[in-house]
């Protein structure tokens, strides 16, 4: 008898017709033989109900309160998922997270889960009873007994756990559409369904925005090996496989407490190729990239800075044996790129050797600020300036001098506790065999570019930067230094920007400035008009030309690309908020993700 963990969302228990429709479908499965476990969320709209009674009540409600406020939603629909259950003839028992021994942190609104005690769940399912489990909740412990929430796609979060923690079969999220698709089918009605996908690119998706399955969820799938599929609670389709890594020896104990950082990983066989001062509008990255594309140069990183004045920095990383072609490249096409071919201060081409890229990974990076500073920090006392940083949801990757790779390694090592990690050129994911280079497109609206000028170029500065971000508990997304070095009283700086959540810009900016204030530094600011669009693929892994045919897509739309990061399966660029949607439907249809039929939501 197989175990089977689902999960049904607020719209899938939105009323008391679609509690019944749900029972059936669990009966449904038991009939077919199968033991079944369901978590669920609040119906439809309980928990925006719920928050908007408590700020009638308070300005600034605690947040052991809302805990204890909130979690009621999801007692009411398991409630009536098992009496729905039970008048259909199947046994069935509800139980809140704390009943069902969901133990967490001691931290409201934002809880990690650190165990699952299943003994209870395991003791019903052996009588044939459905256990109907509360998402989004649990307990902190045995002696507090503090309700705590998980925060934002906490049912996720829940289902994914009991099904890790149950060794279950399978975990099947049910919501309001037909599964994973190749973006977000209300801004693009003919987005294609996928029939599967790795952990690797939906992490990034999750992150990116795509609000079908939360990056925590897909955490915990990757780190335990659960078998994820998400389906449609409307339909009878079979959804989307997420494909996660065999299932390893990781302890069910802080289970999502493990290690943040599993893995440092280096590759010295890079070089790096800047070009300085690039005229700021739109088409030169197409122009710049295409050209290398038609080299067939398969280019690494890429990173666009903040602009100044008129013009960018645009740098990538090559490996050594394709130096000579990407610089040649770089020199030939620098004249096309300025405003007029005279102005020779313009473009200018400037080529490193001896670079290293040195990266730390790990799914556990996800959702905690710090991680980016602990590393930063780490390099700094070891002596180690950091020329790239380029960043994803699941890694964070700088590019330093070759000379400094061991010290470097060592000293990672030795901060994340990973003295038996194995020391190894960067692993890139696996593509899903015979995959498209690009998955997916992904749009978030939701974020703001917070950018400090000229910071001195010495070892430390990011570390500063991102610690008092991480003080403020603020994640921070995409992280980008520029390449120019401007010189002021004598010393050399460099400008950082990073995107973090709009809702901490205000509190980011305050945070820095007393910071730039002590230190010095230039001025702080933050944008809150950009939005971020992104492709996501495994399958780009070696095939040059994926990167050109993005921005050539949005030069065609005459959208100007503010900046640019990648990490192996993703390129990202932040473009003005306005342009937003029409860069996701532009990029959508370059790579020709569109599907035969429309994607109905229902409302």
């Amino acid at each position: 008898m197989a175990l089977i963990v689902q999960k049904y969302g607020g719209t899938s228990v939105g009323s008391v017709e679609r509690i019944q429709t749900v029972a059936q479908r669990v009966c449904k499965t038991v009939r077919e033989g199968n033991s079944v476990a369901i978590v669920v969320s609040a119906m439809g709209k309980t928990t925006d109900v719920l928050m908007t009674l408590a700020q009638q009540i308070s300005s600034n409600p605690s947040r052991r309160e809302m805990d204890m406020l909130l979690s009621t939603g999801e007692q009411v629909s398991i409630a009536l998922l098992s009496m729905a259950l039970q008048e259909l003839g199947q046994p069935a028992i509800s139980l809140t997270g704390a009943q069902v021994g969901i133990v967490t942190e001691s931290e409201h609104s934002r809880a990690r889960i650190l165990e699952i005690k299943t003994e209870r769940i395991e003791r019903h399912l052996s009588e044939g009873k459905v256990v109907v489990v509360a998402g989004f909740q649990g307990i902190s412990n045995q002696h507090e007994m503090e309700i705590t929430t998980l925060g934002r796609g906490g049912s996720d979060t829940s289902a994914v756990a009991l099904a890790a923690a149950l060794s279950a079969s399978q975990c099947e999220i049910y919501t309001d559409v037909p599964g994973i698709l190749t973006t977000d089918p209300r801004l693009v009605p003919d987005a294609q369904l996928m029939s599967e996908i790795t952990c690797d690119e939906m992490l990034e998706l999750a992150s990116l925005g795509a609000k079908v399955l939360h990056p925590r969820a897909v955490e915990i799938a990757r780190n335990y090996g659960v078998p994820l599929v998400v389906r449609s609670s409307w339909s009878e389709e079979l959804g989307t496989r997420v494909i996660a890594p065999a299932s390893s020896a990781r302890s069910l104990k802080n289970l999502e407490i493990a290690k943040a950082v599993d893995a440092v990983e280096f590759d010295t066989d890079q070089a790096k190729v800047s070009l300085l001062h690039v005229p700021d509008r739109p088409g030169i990255a197409a122009r710049l990239f295409g050209e290398i594309a038609r080299q067939s140069v398969d280019v690494d990183l890429i990173i666009q800075s903040i602009h100044e004045g008129d013009s960018n920095d645009i740098a990538f990383t090559v490996a050594n044996d394709a130096l000579s072609k990407a610089e040649a490249v770089a020199e030939a096409i620098a004249p096309a790129l300025r405003s007029h071919p005279k102005q020779i201060q313009e473009a200018n081409v400037m080529v490193e050797r001896g670079i290293a890229k040195i990266a730390i990974a790990g799914a556990g990076m996800i959702g905690r600020p710090g991680i980016a500073a602990k590393m930063f920090a780490t390099l700094a006392d070891a002596g180690v300036n950091i020329e790239m940083i380029s960043t994803s949801e699941v890694k964070v990757s700088c590019a330093i001098d070759a000379e400094d790779c061991d010290r470097a390694i060592s000293s990672l090592c030795r901060t994340f506790d990973l003295n038996t990690s194995p020391l190894q050129k960067s692993n890139t994911p696996s593509p899903i065999a015979n995959a498209p280079p690009v998955r997916g497109v992904a749009l978030d609206c939701d974020q703001a570019r917070l950018s400090v000028r000229h910071l001195p170029d010495i070892p430390g500065m990011a570390a500063k930067i991102f610690g008092v971000l991480a003080q403020e508990n603020i994640s921070v997304d995409t992280i980008i230094q520029s390449q120019r070095c401007r010189i002021i009283n004598d010393n050399p700086t460099r400008d950082i920007a990073c995107t973090i959540a709009q809702e901490n810009a205000e509190t980011a900016c305050y945070a820095l400035q007393d910071l730039a204030d002590l230190w010095g530094w230039g001025e702080v600011s933050a944008d809150t008009e950009i939005a971020k669009v992104s492709v996501v693929g495994s399958g780009m892994i070696g095939h040059p030309g994926i990167a050109a045919k993005m921005f050539a897509a949005l030069a065609k739309e005459k959208i100007n690309i503010q900046m640019i990061t990648t990490s192996e399966i993703k390129i990202s660029c932040v473009v003005a908020q306005q342009d937003g949607v029409k860069a996701l439907k532009a990029i959508h249809d370059a790579f020709g993700l569109a599907g035969k039929e429309k994607v109905e939501v229902p409302a």
